[in-house]
């Protein structure tokens, strides 16, 4: 069983400022954990149901385990319909990105989790290995952007960075609203793809340093994609 302050410290993790002072976040869901786990992510300790852990007694060796009901489950989880087990785990020590011979998306400004666990998602679907985001991106390790990934964190570094040095190293497209088609571009193997804040897109700032400006063709009357939408669609195009 959880004690009232080990409960209270798991309730804080769903606050950035705690996540950043204890270094910790928690990862919940009945996919999300066993994929944790499964990929050898250093997984601190899994609180679930007696029958969830009997039914993953063998991706929990050397793993330390409480047991805790349904009710404890849904007083220290941030979802409003509990999983049957979560995770807490250590945010991983910061790393420099790595440019070269590989893609990166690199995101501004994104403050909607759910599109940042969804590009994430993306990433892992499309093989990418890392994503940047600015410093004013919505938080990569809350609990809302843990769930969006579905388990995706497990293989794809998140790394917060100032994005506008980095886009002297490779080639860089920067998705706007009036750039190049997409179908004009060849499939790329190096370089940063650009996406930016879900109502303003990417700054001038940003967009004046990049190689390319990038424009899915639009055919329809919508003003604008969702940030993951186009993100998945511009890595269908120039990725495959």
């Amino acid at each position: 069983m959880l004690s009232k302050a080990q409960i209270k410290y798991i309730q804080s993790l769903q606050h950035k400022k705690y996540r950043q002072k204890s270094g910790q976040f928690i990862a919940e869901g009945d996919k999300i954990v066993p994929e944790l786990l499964s990929e050898g992510v250093p997984v601190q300790e899994v609180y679930a149901t007696t029958s969830w852990i009997s039914a993953h007694e063998q991706l929990l060796n050397n793993v330390r385990v409480t047991a805790v009901d349904e009710a404890v489950l849904k007083q220290i989880s941030a979802l409003t319909t509990p999983n049957q087990a979560m995770a807490l785990l250590n945010i991983p020590e910061p790393t420099p990105a790595v440019l070269k011979g590989v893609v990166t998306i690199a995101l501004e400004t994104i403050q909607d989790p759910g599109n940042l666990g969804t590009i994430i998602r993306i990433a892992d679907w499309f093989g990418i290995k890392q994503v940047i985001c600015s410093p004013d991106c919505v938080d990569a390790y809350n609990p809302k952007t843990i769930q969006a990934t579905m388990g995706s964190i497990a293989r794809v570094r998140v790394i917060e960075s100032e994005i506008i040095p980095l886009l002297q190293e490779v080639p860089s497209y920067a998705a706007t609203l009036h750039g190049t088609n997409i179908v004009e571009f060849k499939k790329i193997e190096e370089g940063i793809i650009l996406i930016g804040n879900e109502s303003r897109g990417l700054s001038d700032q940003v967009i004046a340093a990049c190689t390319y400006r990038i424009t899915i063709p639009r055919l329809g009357g919508a003003e604008s994609l969702n940030a993951g939408i186009a993100a998945g669609i511009i890595c269908g195009r120039l990725l495959i």
